[in-house]
């Protein structure tokens, strides 16, 4: 690197985009180069900025600064992040004990004197998208109510590359939902009448951007590992759903929520033919072997509604969390 036409400075990320899932540790790689003619020359230290962006780029959320021996940590980061310095020129994070919020793109900033370059990173999750009404039924939530319909899931608003990597796998759904850059979008691998059309073609369906308050539509959300046992109730009786909550605290866990189910169906294969009562009153089971009578034709989720809660005639899924 030459002082004489190029930059004194110059900042690259070896990957543009990690891998790992929730609970899981991780290093976003960073790493800067200095003209050697400028090195020792000046008296300026290398400071060092991590900033998250939010998807819809409008803004950066700080999420470390190194400058010597004076370090910070930020918001929810803290106690969860750290400098890799496996070089001198290494610049590196590494975030430990990874959330579902932890998703998405990292700037490394490295700045020494009037120099500063940026290299962009990407933290991609293992997980599963899935579509969210609540009890209310389809199209009733604005912005806000969605995505804090997907935390009380154990799941957040899916982004769009999230819906996408689903869509390419097999999601089909004909509802629009929020996702997190406020977009509202529904994803068709099997174009038909009501959903767009029979004579359009495969894809993600945008219907841009609404009013956050007042447009109201179902949402996506995307939950990854737990780290707990998701399991079925096995007890002698059909249960109401308060006696369904109880049954579960009973057992020494809770009543499961829907996040759970889809982590637990899609990412360690659980599957279960007995309907059973979920968190937010719903009632589903999961299916991953499709057979006669329990979802023939697909490895899905299966949905059996909102029943009136006093009903007595399902069972109930239960999370227990491991400390």
């Amino acid at each position: 690197m030459s002082a004489e036409n190029g930059p004194r400075l110059l900042v690259e990320a070896e990957q543009a985009k990690v891998f790992s899932h929730r609970g899981g540790n991780v290093t976003l790689p960073c790493k800067f180069y200095r003209d050697p003619s400028t090195i020792g020359s000046g008296t300026h230290k290398i400071r060092v900025k991590w900033t998250k962006l939010t998807s819809d780029y409008l803004k950066e959320i700080d999420v470390f600064v190194s400058m010597g021996y004076h370090k910070k940590t930020y918001g929810s980061y803290q106690g969860r992040v750290f400098l890799n310095r496996g070089s001198e020129n290494d610049a590196s994070l590494v975030i430990t004990d990874i959330t579902l919020e932890d998703y998405g793109r990292y700037k490394c900033e490295v700045i020494e004197g009037l120099e500063d370059d940026t290299a962009v990173v990407a933290l991609d999750l293992q997980g599963v998208v899935f579509p969210y009404f609540p009890r209310l039924g389809r199209y009733n939530l604005n912005f806000h109510e969605a995505r804090q319909a997907c935390l009380d899931q154990d799941s957040v608003i899916a982004s769009f590359d999230q819906l996408y990597d689903a869509w390419r796998a097999g999601l089909d759904w004909c509802n629009a939902g929020w996702l997190s850059d406020g977009s509202v979008q529904y994803p068709i691998t099997k174009p038909r009448e009501p959903c767009g059309g029979r004579n359009t073609v495969p894809g993600v369906r945008n219907y841009g951007f609404w009013d956050k308050d007042k447009s109201r539509y179902d949402v996506f959300c995307f939950t990854s590992n737990f780290n707990g046992r998701f399991y079925y109730l096995i007890h002698p009786t059909k249960l109401t759903y308060d006696e369904a909550v109880q049954a579960c605290l009973n057992d020494g866990s809770q009543i499961a929520k829907v996040g759970q189910m889809f982590a637990a169906w899609k990412l360690l294969g659980y599957d279960r033919c007995d309907a059973g009562w979920l968190a937010d009153g719903s009632v589903r089971y999961p299916i991953s072997r499709p057979r006669r009578r329990c979802s023939p034709t697909e490895a899905a989720v299966r949905f059996a509604g909102f029943p009136d809660k006093k009903h007595k005639l399902y069972g109930v899924y239960c999370f227990r969390a491991y400390n």
